[in-house]
């Protein structure tokens, strides 16, 4: 399936919870109310026990040992496989120092970041691929205004895998109201998120990990201060195409040709084409046609922000979810961020690579 949900065949359910409307492919259960995380774990179908089990090799061509005895298994040293104890499917293959966190621990971790639930609405959460990567979303209190009448929500999100590849790792991610655009921003050299290994730690360093996360409120009022900031800087037509194409770069080689002024019809027709949609977007969309987005600084940045979340094709959701938290997604974003504080400072929009 396109969308990765996890679809549980012993209840018929898709393991996806979200909050008064379906936001994945009107799939999973669809709740009235905001619940607890030990509600959203079952409503979401994650209640279930991850085991880290001995891996064995298994002779599958009756060979024989000893003359009559058929060769034993053999146990795999060092290995084992992560398996979902309720339908018995291996989720993946993991050394000795991996510790499995369950997901109701995970979420509890969830939980202690906001002060044990104070304020907080959790509004979706799932399970993709055999269960092996969760996620949970989460609205907190208040908003970033820009301007009189463009908010922002602040959102945490949680997400782990049980596959031996990622860490746990929650993330603050505001989102703009009017176009569900999420915006990963970079603050110097300030990080978003939080990332804890599945080792014999893990337990403990989750306890910790919430007074980590109250850079959320230091970055949410910095992007307040920015984003207001930025509604007022005005910027020409030209000088958003600039940003774009620096911005959407599919490689530092191709950002120093821009950067040189190098014939922008020597470069790949993907690359072309992609800045085409950008630009269309920046210029056309009825998001960007707010006081706070028409030709403003605000506005460039959103562009990229909101292609990227909004318009860019995925081969899935999945994939989608890690480009915008974790990947090319987030890098674009930072990207233009970064292009945005170079314009306001030297009314540039101009990457100095290092």
């Amino acid at each position: 399936m396109a969308h990765q949900i996890n679809f549980n065949e012993k209840t018929g359910k898709h393991s996806f919870m979200s909050v008064k409307e379906k936001a994945w492919h009107n799939l999973g259960q669809i709740i009235d109310h905001y619940p607890t995380s030990s509600e959203a774990i079952r409503f979401a179908g994650l209640d279930y026990i991850v085991e880290k089990r001995p891996l064995f090799t298994h002779d599958t061509n009756n060979h024989l040992w000893n003359n009559d005895e058929a060769i034993p298994d053999i146990e795999v040293p060092n290995y084992f496989a992560t398996v979902r104890a309720d339908t018995e499917q291996v989720l993946g293959v993991v050394g000795n120092d991996y510790e499995v966190v369950q997901n109701r621990d995970a979420f509890s971790f969830f939980d202690a970041i906001v002060g044990g639930g104070d304020g907080i609405l959790y509004e979706t959460c799932g399970a993709l691929g055999n269960g092996e990567r969760i996620f949970i979303t989460a609205k907190l209190p208040d908003y970033i205004r820009v301007g009189n009448n463009d908010l922002i929500e602040k959102y945490l999100f949680l997400t782990t895998s049980h596959d031996g590849y990622g860490s746990i790792t929650a993330a603050f991610t505001p989102i703009r109201i009017v176009c569900n655009n999420t915006l990963n921003a970079a603050l110097g050299n300030m990080t978003n998120s939080v990332k804890i290994r599945h080792t014999q730690s893990a337990q403990e360093r989750l306890k910790q990990a919430h007074e980590v996360m109250g850079i959320t409120n230091t970055i949410s009022d910095q992007l307040n201060t920015i984003f207001n900031r930025w509604a007022k800087v005005r910027i020409t037509d030209k000088e958003v195409l600039k940003l774009i194409q620096q911005a959407m770069a599919p490689s530092k080689e191709v950002l120093q040709k821009i950067i040189d002024g190098e014939n922008m019809d020597e470069f790949s027709s993907q690359f072309l084409n992609t800045v085409e949609k950008v630009t269309e977007f920046a210029f056309s969309h009825p998001t960007q046609q707010m006081d706070t987005t028409r030709g403003t600084l605000f506005g460039a940045y959103n562009a990229v922000s909101g292609f990227m979340q909004n318009v860019k094709s995925y081969k899935d959701e999945e994939t989608k979810l890690k480009s915008i938290l974790f990947g090319n997604g987030l890098a674009k974003t930072q990207t233009a961020f970064q292009l945005c504080k170079e314009f306001e400072r030297t009314g540039e929009t101009q990457l100095i690579l290092n």
